[in-house]
């Protein structure tokens, strides 16, 4: 029997891909979430808005919306998968903490990159705190003595290189944010998790 697997729902995840699923139909509503400048008017991150007018909320509302509905489907099939694991092992607050600290960071490490490249990207989507879930995991399931719940780092490395290799070879991909996420993912568990310990049993003769 596996001694981390928890039963307890991930209420907070589920909210979460919820909040994403409703904020972009709203917006597909009301304009077009492909349009760049629907997009920097609604909250994504343009680090001229960012960094030059102090509109630092954007780091958080871009976080929730996403280009197109291909867009919204990838990154909410990994949250799904990936988030429910990490939420059962950190709890429902602190796995709500974690996850939005993991997209902040994300997004203000992509800024710091891009801030003397001469082009300013605009960037939106939940990618960045859902790598940080994936680098939160890699920390989690390496001191569970590599796996958890049969998730195994072979397997979490393997996604993170594929999701990296893609990112590197599409356009309009915000790898910055990526690396962001997974490095601050994997920091903010090391500060988050708790390693749970089962109780030994021993045996009495009769």
């Amino acid at each position: 029997m596996n001694a981390y697997k928890i039963r307890d729902k991930a209420y907070v995840n589920i909210a979460l891909i919820a909040v994403n699923v409703l904020i972009f139909l709203y917006f597909e509503l009301i304009g077009d979430t492909e349009d760049t400048m629907f997009m920097i008017m609604h909250g994504a991150v343009y680090e001229p808005l960012v960094v030059l007018r102090g509109e630092y909320y954007r780091l958080f509302t871009s976080m929730f919306l996403h280009f197109g509905a291909s867009h919204l489907v990838n990154n909410m099939l990994v949250l799904f998968v990936l988030g429910e694991r990490m939420e059962q092992v950190l709890g429902h607050v602190k796995y709500l903490i974690f996850y939005i600290v993991s997209g902040i960071a994300a997004n203000i490490i992509s800024i710091a990159v891009h801030m003397g490249s001469a082009y300013a990207a605009v960037s939106a989507g939940a990618s960045g705190a859902i790598f940080g879930v994936v680098g939160g995991l890699v920390y989690v399931v390496a001191v569970n003595h590599g796996q958890l719940d049969g998730l195994t780092n072979r397997q979490l490395g393997f996604m993170i290189i594929l999701s990296l290799y893609h990112g590197f070879t599409a356009s309009g991909v915000d790898n910055w944010a990526h690396i962001g996420g997974l490095f601050s993912g994997f920091i903010l568990s090391i500060f988050l998790y708790r390693r749970k310990h089962t109780a030994r049993i021993f045996g009495t003769g009769r």
